[in-house]
């Protein structure tokens, strides 16, 4: 599995890290892990709307945060459930530049198992790091 819920945050939060091969990855993994805290069934979500996001920042754990608490405002102000399927990450001149494309649904209580509201992502012990093996994120949420 591509990310891991820590146990040992409290109760208002939920803290996971996720791990990629590389850049793409790892903000998918994070996506999903984000939006499987909101619902259980994530293959429930059906691709009916899609969205592209654009986005930009001079840090990459800063652009990871602003792509998760994009997701969380569509979730908020459209009842919009959406998985990545695609992410392009860029670097130039010192910036870090995002394209993603997601698709999803409306939330229906019949069909998506829900579990908690996230409100957003927190800065609270937030991180993007380069490893060996790829890169790893540890992100917490408030719910």
């Amino acid at each position: 599995m591509p990310y891991h819920y820590l146990e040992e945050i409290g109760t208002a939060d939920i803290a996971f890290e996720a791990t990629g091969r590389d850049l793409p990855e790892l903000f998918s993994d994070a996506s999903d892990a984000t939006m499987n805290v909101m619902i259980d069934n994530l293959d429930a979500i059906e691709p009916r709307e899609t969205r592209h996001i654009e986005l930009s920042n001079n840090e990459i754990d800063m652009l990871l945060f602003d792509f998760l608490q994009e997701l969380i405002y569509f979730k908020d102000a459209e009842r919009l459930l959406l998985r990545v399927r695609a992410v392009q990450i860029e670097q130039r001149n010192e910036k870090y530049f995002l394209k993603a494309e997601a698709a999803g649904e409306p939330l229906d209580e019949a069909r998506h198992q829900q579990r908690a509201d996230v409100k957003a992502v927190t800065l609270h012990d937030f991180s993007v790091e380069k490893k060996n093996s790829g890169w790893k994120a540890r992100v917490l949420l408030d719910i």
